[in-house]
């Protein structure tokens, strides 16, 4: 079975975050694709099936499956516009999280996703200590999201992994601040999901996208993930949907050997 590796959100190698991707004729047992996730120790591999006029699409990280993928959706659509589908603009992904589409547009490929505006959350002692720093807001929607005073603190935090993970709210934590160059910035960490850092995560931007619109007061954003990667995404704020636009670049082709 072909297994792809491409960097998503990248405008070159080793930039973005690296995704794993396998289109299928047919779905392999939960527990092979697990595996493979695990095996392959990226923070998501998407499992693609043709089902008519769309795919259905499934994105695993090394410990469970997770309910919504940007940067692996994204990695999907590159490898099926370069690879499968070469004279096809536009990709339909039937998922956890509804209908998601993605076009290609240029280099660039937007995706299509659900605005997730997170709501008001109460700040504890243990998140003050977990994340080593005092935000100034925090929220909750499926990830814990806490604004930071500016750019440089998000980019030289150092949470305690370890913490994080014993925090009893929310799926993922994500630091946002404004930044000076671009938009806004922001970092995201999933340790309960054996992935201390996602190196840019499109999922936390359904939160990140409605809360920095209403807060600059405009919809068209460009926002940097600040992990050592580093990642840029283009923005748009549409009512109940965010679009978010990366490029990406192929860095590997492997034969895995299952069945």
């Amino acid at each position: 079975m072909k297994y792809y590796v491409v960097d998503a959100f990248a405008e070159k190698l080793f930039e973005g975050n690296p995704a794993g991707v396998c289109i299928m004729k047919g779905w392999l047992p939960d527990e092979t694709m697990q595996q493979i996730a695990a095996e392959n120790n990226l923070s998501e591999t998407a499992f693609a099936v043709k089902e008519g006029d769309h795919y259905r699409l499934r994105w695993f990280t090394p410990a469970d499956e997770i309910e919504l993928c940007g940067h692996a959706t994204l990695a999907t659509a590159y490898v099926l516009a370069n690879f499968y589908e070469t004279n096809v603009a536009s990709f339909k992904f039937q998922t956890m999280s509804g209908e998601l589409v993605v076009l290609r547009k240029g280099k660039y490929y937007e995706l299509d996703f659900p605005s997730r505006m997170p709501e008001r959350w109460t700040l504890t002692s243990q998140m003050v200590e977990a994340l080593g720093i005092q935000p100034v807001e925090t929220y909750l929607a499926r990830d814990l999201m806490f604004v930071l005073e500016k750019e440089e603190d998000v980019l030289n935090a150092a949470p305690d992994f370890s913490k994080l993970r014993q925090l009893p709210d929310g799926l993922g934590v994500s630091i946002t601040a404004r930044s000076d160059t671009y938009d806004f910035a922001s970092r995201s960490f999933f340790p309960k999901l054996n992935v201390n850092e996602d190196p840019v995560c499109g999922s936390a931007h359904c939160n990140f996208i409605p809360y920095w619109a209403a807060r600059l007061g405009k919809d068209e954003l460009v926002a940097r993930q600040l992990s050592k990667r580093g990642g840029t995404l283009y923005c748009i704020n549409d009512g109940d949907r965010v679009k978010i636009s990366g490029s990406a670049v192929l860095y590997a082709v492997a034969e895995l050997q299952i069945g």
